[in-house]
């Protein structure tokens, strides 16, 4: 079976065989019709996870699904040969032909997406779930800043923030200014002419995707007992638990995010790192989100399967503007 996938960390992403997925009693059996692609591709082609994510090679890229269910495991019980369904696997793999999904890490497309726009939605909108609803516990009232609104993280937190009741700052710059007011953010700071360190204060949560200096400085707008949630890194013990590393990576963990988790202390906030996880669950909950209008996915830009290569370097360079899909038709 047809994959694109790297054979080594830096190495470039190329065409591999590999074997036909083994369908499990709780599997769901997927057609790839399209597959998006995320940073997070380009990060475990070049080995930035290496150390504490090890994975064996060949590896495939590809963390996001979107397709027909063409075979149900003994147990599935949700879904049924036929439906049209995405997700974000846990175990990756998706710039291929087929793959097996768990059941419960799968929803069914909404309504109003076609196959190639859901691609592109289930990594990005769950990171913004994540990092809004169970990390971050926002109510109506609070103040969240969310940074680089018109990117794709970003432009979904800003709609479910407003959702959530929430008053939202963000930031961005250019073409993005316009797009994130549209979105519905509150207060909108210009990072090319403003800083928002000078202009924001007394937050209750800040959503970071950029990290070093950025999510250093983010602490200061935060009210007392205020939260960052940085998907960006460093990564911090509470992630090294949960991955269950190593008990020397631990303290290796420890020491990355250590900084920024004193500097926290020190103005009584506090530092959580995130790496998003797969659930059917949230994602059903996004696309009831989805199909009521109350939220709208950035446009897609489409490549061929084939063209998996040159989209993945096209995204790290930044010459995607939306989300870049590959597909098979």
């Amino acid at each position: 079976m047809r994959a694109f996938g790297i054979t080594g960390y830096k190495r470039p992403l190329t065409e591999i065989e590999v074997p036909e997925p083994v369908v499990g009693p709780h599997d769901v059996l997927v057609d790839v019709e399209a597959a998006g692609l995320n940073h997070l591709d380009e990060k475990m082609r070049a080995g930035e996870f290496k150390a504490i994510l090890p994975v064996p090679m060949p590896l495939v890229l590809g963390y996001d699904v979107a397709g027909t269910v063409l075979e149900v495991g003994d147990r599935v019980s949700r879904f049924v040969p036929g439906d049209r369904v995405y997700a974000r696997p846990a175990a990756g793999g998706t710039f291929t032909e087929r793959v097996a999904v768990p059941e419960d890490e799968l929803s069914r497309i909404p309504s109003s997406l076609s196959t190639v726009e859901a691609a592109g939605l289930p990594l990005v909108a769950l990171t913004a779930w994540q990092a809004l609803v169970e990390r971050g516990n926002l109510q109506p009232g609070q103040k969240v800043l969310v940074h680089a609104g018109a990117g794709a993280v970003g432009s979904l937190a800003i709609q479910l923030a407003k959702h959530l009741g929430a008053h939202v700052a963000t930031t961005a710059g250019g073409a993005g200014v316009e797009l994130v007011r549209e979105l519905g953010a509150d207060v909108v700071v210009d990072y090319r002419a403003q800083d928002f360190e000078k202009e924001l204060s007394g937050y209750d949560l800040v959503l970071d995707s950029l990290g070093g200096e950025n999510l250093t400085r983010s602490l200061g707008v935060l009210r007392r007992g205020g939260k960052v949630v940085g998907i960006a890194g460093p990564p911090d013990p509470a992630f090294a638990r949960q991955a269950g590393l190593h008990p020397v990576l631990r303290l290796a963990v420890a020491a990355l995010s250590g900084s920024v988790r004193r500097r926290a202390k020190k103005l009584d906030v506090t530092y959580e790192f995130l790496f998003m996880h797969a659930s059917g669950d949230q994602l059903r909950q996004i696309t009831a989100l989805v199909e009521s209008g109350t939220l709208r996915p950035l446009p897609v830009e489409t490549f061929p399967l084939d063209e998996a290569p040159e989209a993945l370097a096209a995204l790290a360079a930044g010459r995607i503007r939306g989300k870049a899909v590959v597909t098979r038709a």
